[in-house]
């Protein structure tokens, strides 16, 4: 789900970018247990996909692929660089992803 965007702004290249939050709810298997897992995650898109993921309306469902790097070039922190979307229904996600790909939220969804 996007939690929250800002407004597109510019790289010091001139390139459109856009900070997001996303949220991420799941339910995974760990031990053999079901475990329901929720959480936030910080996330940046650049280019022409920043200026698509900027008409999506905050509390929209999106499945987000992409890759984890570090937020600020000296930090700790990790944001996933957003390379690919698409915007899911909720009632009707099927909670699959494939390999290699990182989701920014199914709902319900078993791996």
């Amino acid at each position: 789900m996007l939690i929250a965007r800002g407004d597109v702004r510019h790289t010091p290249a001139g390139l459109p970018a856009l900070d997001l939050e996303l949220g991420h709810e799941s339910t995974q298997i760990e031990a053999g247990s079901d475990r329901r897992v929720t959480c936030e995650l910080a996330a940046v898109a650049l280019g022409a996909l920043a200026q698509r993921l900027a008409q999506v309306q905050v509390g929209g469902h999106i499945r987000c692929s992409g890759f984890l790097a570090r937020r600020y070039r000296t930090g700790a922190s990790v944001a996933l660089h957003v390379t690919d979307f698409e915007a899911i229904d909720a009632d009707t996600a099927s909670g699959t992803v494939s390999a290699g790909k990182t989701a920014a939220y199914e709902p319900n969804a078993r791996r």
